[in-house]
């Protein structure tokens, strides 16, 4: 039986997949690529857009010729951070450069100096000085280093909405791409920055992420989304599947916990704190804090292993012993063993005397509430003053750690904790949101 299904482009830094989603949202078909990166015009490494244009292309027609599916609908999730530069012919002008790239130090200090200063641009925008991360400043970068390139320029789109414009021909914006840490976006007027709206180049006024457009794609008749943020779309089941409110932990290298729900002001201290804002694809601000968890876990846990010699993935064995926790109460109190000074330059205090315990598990404990701790103080960050949320999802790699899990649940008593194995939760938000306001005939 030929199905009508959803094709997803779930494009990361690593890996690059194509998902196509029955109306029930089961994943139906999935295939997976990883592409070798190439150089840029500075020698510097990025992903080859040329590559993966062409692989999507093909990815529609070898779907759309098979017979198997019938694609009623494409979107399109991606990483953030980074800009399609478009001339007067709507043709690409440079790289898709990457993120990681430098930012020089004369462009950062010229361009705060002139709009308010970093601590209030910052706030303002709710964006922390990040460098090339700040994609807004990536715009400023290229008028100033490449102004052969700039002076070519007629439209400015974000990575997602530039695959949709491969099918579409729409140059357009949306709210999450813009709204994530870019620089670009004044949340206390909910507008661009006036900094953005003085650029000589065009910059879209943001669209709903609901938005479609009809296209014919290999002769067949197709509705494209807008594109979508990744960070973003993986908080869209959550919010269309909860009526009341949640804080999301999505755990990894990085441990980032989302609040969707307070609409407090972002403060300095936040900020000082790694706190910054995303935006909904309904325009609403998201509150959220970033611990390097999953690094500062691996490369302690890996010092643990070798110190007791047990095998590298010992830790996923270790279950919460509360004898343990109480006895390293009562040696250590609310000290951190591993952390005395708050969290080293290079996420690992070698001076540390692992000798103090007896065992791998003993160590591990210690370790993991030290980490929770700091979780904890993160997961703080977000939650405001007038907090209603009564539950907690965990998704990732650390919702299979029973420490963390159990000494979350017991330091936010008023709350209920939720682990969640959703899959590809950046396509299955671009998913969710193309079912719920694009395909009517799909009830």
């Amino acid at each position: 039986m030929i199905k009508e299904v959803i094709a997803i482009f779930d494009i990361g830094k690593t890996n690059k997949k194509v998902i196509l989603f029955d109306y029930n949202f089961n994943v139906v078909y999935q295939r997976e690529e990883r592409f070798n990166e190439i150089l840029d015009d500075d020698g510097f490494a990025c992903d080859d857009i040329v590559k993966i244009e062409k692989w999507i292309d093909d990815a529609i027609e070898v779907i759309t010729n098979d017979g198997t599916y019938i694609i009623k609908a494409v979107n399109f999730s991606t990483y953030g951070a980074s800009l399609i530069y478009l001339d007067e012919k709507g043709e690409r002008i440079t790289p898709l450069y990457n993120y990681l790239k430098q930012l020089p130090k004369y462009i950062i200090d010229g361009f705060y100096s002139k709009n308010g200063g970093l601590v209030e641009f910052s706030r303002k925008t709710a964006s922390p000085a990040l460098g090339f991360l700040n994609s807004g400043l990536q715009i400023k970068w290229l008028e100033k280093e490449k102004p052969h390139f700039y002076n070519k320029v007629k439209d400015v789109i974000h990575f997602p909405q530039y695959l949709s414009y491969n099918y579409t021909n729409k140059v357009v914006s949306e709210p999450t791409s813009i709204g994530c840490h870019t620089g670009m976006w004044d949340f206390d007027n909910s507008d661009y920055h006036k900094w953005v709206k003085d650029l000589d180049v065009e910059l879209p006024n943001p669209i709903s992420n609901s938005t479609v457009f009809d296209t014919v794609i290999n002769g067949k008749s197709i509705k494209v989304g807008v594109g979508i943020h990744d960070s973003s779309a993986a908080l869209v089941p959550y919010l269309y599947g909860n009526k009341s409110e949640f804080i999301l932990i999505s755990t990894g290298t990085w441990c980032i916990t989302m609040n969707p729900f307070n609409s407090e002001t972002l403060t300095q201290a936040e900020l000082d704190n790694d706190c910054l804002c995303f935006l909904t694809a309904e325009k609403e601000q998201v509150k959220t804090s970033r611990l390097f968890m999953g690094y500062i876990h691996e490369v302690n846990a890996k010092r643990l292993t070798d110190h007791f010699k047990v095998p590298g993935d010992s830790f996923k064995n270790v279950k919460l012993d509360n004898a343990i926790v109480e006895k390293l109460n009562e040696v250590y109190g609310s000290d951190r063993a591993f952390f005395k000074q708050g969290i080293p330059e290079h996420y690992l205090d070698e001076n540390i005397d692992l000798s103090q315990f007896n065992s791998f598990e003993e160590a591990y404990h210690q370790l993991m509430i030290d980490l929770t701790w700091h979780s904890i103080k993160s997961i703080e960050l977000v939650i405001p003053r007038s907090d209603t949320s009564d539950k907690i999802y965990i998704t990732g790699g650390f919702a299979n750690n029973d420490i963390y899990i159990k000494l979350l649940a017991g330091y936010f008593t008023d709350k209920k904790i939720y682990t969640s194995e959703v899959d590809n939760a950046s396509a299955l938000g671009a998913a969710v949101i193309m079912m719920n306001n694009l395909i009517p005939d799909s009830e």
